[in-house]
């Protein structure tokens, strides 16, 4: 996923408005040779290069990049190189593989960005306990690929293949979450870097409980704190057992209300559904395309079904019942392991096919979240509004959730295109926020929604949030310029 905006059109946008170049360049040769005193030479780099390889992720934001960027081997160099950068005022810039939507990693204050992708240790698996501790160069994938002999798996999976502490630190969630829960839900405890040095365990050192009510919930302060609070060294998350039996299916809907009338209705039903997305009929003619599938071009949903061979077969049958009752048709059943793959390849392969769509343009992608009851009407305005806008795009949605997304297929010449781009993504966020819903339920705040952020939470939440990142960060140099 490549740059979306060309350096001359950036500046076009409030939403790209944000480096501040009062620090670019300002590293002295003897700060670096300081830095390259605590992680060694060859884990330092000045090269424009690298430095703008780490100054940007998938999004369409872009800023200036960082004026170096380090690789620390443990969490030992990790407190030195924050402690050695707060005392002399350079601003930090956390960064694991960069697959993030809202420009997170964006230096717009120049500074030190610490890839910490080199620590990437699982350190402790206790399978009594269903949990697992991970250093933060350890991927998804990774970790489920250790897990695979011992009966158990992490199952929140964003899409990308991200790292574990990174996404702890965005608070990310993906198509499992309706059954198993966000980030939130798994994360147990986390080692995290404060600011000046010092090392915090939010749950207490070598903690894995699975409740507590000791005092204030720092974990979950950590949690989708986008690295402007601390750097996360290490992560407690909960595992799941390996379900006994899957099966997937497809099924399509002659409109998008009949499909997200059948999410709500499956949900209402107590189906223990694991995974229920929702795909509109222009993902779904990009997805035939890309993925080679042969699926009926109509809004439709993709669901999987977690547990024992008897409990399936009633989970299925009723949800059928469901989904008829509301006009779906073309149903497409996946119980071997290959078949279920290419159906959530396709899945998650999305962003791509939406690309293809239209040869030449880039992509920009949004999302926001609402409760269920709601979600019918924001999914059929927002259908409604991207033809107003003359917009391309494609929706797919954790609808289990409430949640879903708009890939906008953009011109990067076309300046009033990019305009058209900017307003429907906020008059979508501040729709969501109308129906009692967050203008972000996975991606973050970032750079991009920060104005909708202080609509959503008010004054007094955002002035609460300002004291916290005032009593952790008062030199704020921690991601500056993200979510606040």
């Amino acid at each position: 996923m490549a740059s979306l905006l060309r350096p001359a059109t950036w500046g076009l946008f409030s939403w790209r408005g944000y480096c501040s170049r009062g620090t670019q360049g300002r590293l002295s040769a003897g700060f670096v040779e300081a830095l390259k005193a605590v992680v060694g030479s060859p884990h330092v780099s000045t090269a424009a290069v690298v430095r703008e390889q780490h100054g940007h992720d998938e999004s369409m934001h872009r800023c200036q990049p960082p004026d170096a960027v380090v690789w620390p081997q443990n969490v030992e160099q990790v407190s030195r190189l924050a402690a050695l950068c707060y005392g002399q005022g350079v601003p930090i810039v956390p960064f694991g593989t960069g697959t993030g939507l809202e420009g997170g990693v964006c230096a717009v204050q120049g500074g030190v960005c610490i890839n910490l992708t080199r620590m990437d240790r699982i350190l402790e698996l206790n399978p009594e306990d269903f949990s697992v501790v991970v250093e933060p160069g350890v991927t998804r994938k990774v970790l489920n690929t250790h897990l695979r002999d011992r009966g158990l798996w992490f199952p929140v999976d964003p899409g990308a293949d991200a790292s574990l502490c990174g996404m702890a630190a965005t608070g990310a969630s993906g198509t499992n979450s309706v059954r198993y829960g966000t980030m939130r839900d798994n994360v147990l405890n986390l080692e995290v870097v404060l600011p000046g040095g010092r090392r915090l365990h939010t749950a207490g050192r070598g903690r894995r409980f699975r409740k507590s009510a000791a005092g204030y919930n720092l974990t979950g302060l950590f949690v989708g704190s986008e690295g402007t609070l601390g750097l996360i060294t290490a992560a407690t998350l909960r595992l799941h057992p390996v379900p006994e039996a899957i099966v997937a299916a497809t099924c399509a809907f002659p409109t998008v209300q009949a499909a997200v009338d059948s999410t709500v209705h499956i949900l209402q039903a107590a189906i223990p559904v694991a995974r229920i997305e929702f795909l509109d009929e222009v993902m779904m003619d990009a997805c035939n395309r890309h993925s080679k599938m042969n699926c009926c071009v109509a809004p439709t949903l993709f669901l999987e079904f977690h547990g024992s061979q008897q409990a399936l077969a009633e989970q299925v049958q009723r949800t059928e019942e469901i989904i008829c009752h509301n006009g779906g048709s073309h149903f497409s059943w996946a119980k071997e392991v290959e078949e279920r793959s290419r159906l959530w390849a396709a899945r998650h392969n999305a962003w791509y096919a939406s690309l293809a769509l239209r040869p030449g343009c880039k992509g920009y992608s949004t999302d926001v979240c609402v409760p269920i009851s709601r979600l019918p009407e924001i999914l059929v305005q927002t259908k409604e509004d991207l033809e107003a806008w003359r917009l391309t795009g494609t929706i797919v949605g954790h609808v289990g959730d409430g949640n879903f997304h708009c890939i906008l297929l953009v011109d990067p010449e076309d300046t009033e295109e990019l305009l058209r781009v900017q307003a429907f993504a906020e008059q979508l966020g501040r729709h969501a926020l109308a129906l009692h819903g967050t203008c972000t339920g996975e991606h973050g705040i970032g750079l991009g929604k920060r104005q909708l952020l202080s609509e959503e939470v008010g004054a007094v939440g955002m002035e609460t949030m300002r004291q916290l990142k005032a009593t952790l960060d008062p030199r704020g140099l921690m991601n500056p310029g993200k979510v606040l």
